[in-house]
Formats: structure tokens, sequence, C-alpha cells
């Protein structure tokens, strides 16, 4: 679907948006469902040796932003385990299919976040499949869009959002930071709407702003550990939480606020956790990388 990394474009024209023809699916949402299949990287994603050797822990690993980051480790010779909710299990065989494609080790885990002993449960099971834990990335996360503001979300959709986005980073970290040697990274996915928050999204923002807040602190927290903490906060992106979790009629618009004009794909977003995995950035720490279009982060 989408062109080849390397090759020159006119960046607002590298993908169509999704269009009106998409329509809204049942949450969790599943990549086979959309009407306009979202690009990982499958065709596209060329690996250079980068995270040769590395054992990796993606959570959300199944579609969407984590499959692309998925496929990107593993051409770049990362093995991958992959984590993701039961309902999402055709997905994570595929993406854990397309890791195994570039001859590298993929481990599957399913499981709520929302629970502290399945985190743990992550870590565990990463630790006796590859004896230890070099790149983790927290980026499963759950929204659901609210036009009728604060009083429309409920206590018990405010617990699911800042359990999976926050609580469960928390715990991911907390399990793996004894089985990472030096030179490690932990990658944590926030948003631009830690930045620029909108109304419908408020609970969603809230947990995107303490994502960033946790990773400045754990970055400086671990310098002592040799282990970096970084976060990619993307703009809109297309990916199957999007029609899981927002009214048709906003479907069609979805992207077009950027100064790009359209969302992004997932695949678009890869190359940023390669480079922050990657010894690459070995002097950056306690940063936020923005993958927004143009829209700032400030």
């Amino acid at each position: 679907m989408g062109q080849d990394q390397f090759t020159q474009q006119d960046p607002t024209e590298q993908h169509a948006a999704p269009g009106s023809g998409d329509r809204t699916v049942e949450h969790p949402g599943r990549a086979g469902e959309l009407d306009v299949q979202p690009d990982h990287g499958e065709e596209s994603y060329r690996g250079t040796g980068r995270l040769e050797g590395r054992k990796t822990v993606i959570t959300g690993g199944d579609s969407g932003i984590g499959r692309a980051v998925a496929i990107a480790f593993a051409r770049e010779g990362a093995d991958v385990l992959l984590s993701y909710l039961e309902a999402e299990e055709e997905d994570a065989r595929e993406t854990a299919r397309l890791v195994e494609e570039a001859g590298r080790r993929a481990v599957t885990v399913p499981g709520d976040l929302q629970d502290e002993a399945q985190c743990r449960a992550v870590v565990d099971r990463a630790v006796r499949e590859f004896g230890q834990i070099d790149v983790l990335v927290s980026n499963a996360a759950y929204q659901m869009s609210q036009d009728e503001g604060i009083h429309a979300i409920t206590s018990e959709q405010f617990d699911r959002v800042m359990k999976t986005n926050v609580y469960a980073m928390f715990w991911l970290c907390k399990a793996a930071i004894p089985h990472m040697p030096e030179g490690s990274t932990i990658i944590t996915t926030s948003s631009v709407q830690a930045f620029n928050p909108s109304p419908h999204l408020l609970d969603y923002a809230t947990s995107k702003a303490a994502i960033v807040n946790f990773t400045k602190g754990l970055g400086s927290n671990l310098t002592d550990n040799g282990i970096r903490v970084n976060s990619v906060a993307p703009g809109p992106v297309w990916t199957p939480l999007i029609p899981a979790t927002m009214p048709e009629e906003k479907l069609e618009s979805f992207g077009k606020q950027s100064p790009l004009g359209r969302a992004a794909q997932p695949a678009e977003l890869a190359p940023i956790y390669v480079f922050l995995a990657s010894q690459e950035s070995s002097y950056i720490t306690s940063e936020v990388v923005g993958v927004t279009g143009g829209s700032p982060i400030t």
C-alpha cells in the first residue's frame, strides 16, 4: 500500500485520507474490518540491522502503531513479544506471522493490561523466552470519544482509560526494569492530545499528559541504570481504534486538522520508534518526539 520508505515524495499526498466510505466498527476494532486498510509498512519497510539481536516487548502489538513497530523491529533484527487483548487474536497472529517472515522470533501474550498481574505476566514471559528485555514499548491504549463532555464520562470509563494507558505503563516499567541491561530503552506512546486536548477526548488527553510527565521523570530516574526513556507523541493516525471509538461523521474529516491535511499511517510512526530504540539515539532521554503532521507539541 505504501511507498518505499526512502523514496522522496510530497508528504501531503503520500497517503490518501480514509474518506467518507469508512464506517464505525465494534471496539476494540480489527484491521480486517476497516474499509481503508492501514499501511503498517508491510510492503515498504526495509531494515538495515539497527536492532540486531535485541529482545523487545510491544504492548498493543496486534495492529495499528504496534504492528508497524513490530514489523520494523523484526526487519531491523529484533525478536518481538506482542501483548494484546484476547479479542484481537486474529490481528496478533498476522503480526506474529510478519515478524517470523522477517526471520525473527514472535511471542504472543493475550490479556488485559488493566490487571497488574497481567503486566507482570507479560514481563515474566519475555524473560523466560528471551532472557532479558532490551526494548520495552508501552503502546497499548484505550479511548472513547464523548461529544457530551465530562458529564458523559463515567467512572468506569475513566478507570479503564487510566488503567490501560497509565497504570499499565507504570506496572510494565516497574516489572521490566530489573531485567533490562545497560543500554536498554523504554519507549512510551503519548499524543499530541497531551499538549492540545480535544474536548471530546478529555480523559484520554489527560492520560497522555500523564505519560509525558512519567516519561520525563523516569528518564531522569534511570540515568544511573544506563536505561533511556523517551516518548513518541503521534498526531492523528489511521488505526482500528479510530472507527472503533469515534462516530462515523468524524471519520471523513479525521486528520484534516493537521497542517499536512491528513492522518498519518502507522508505517510513518515506526521509524521513530526504531531510532529511539537504537544506539543512534544514545544521547536522547526524557524527550518527547512529535509525529503530528505539523501540529505543535509545546
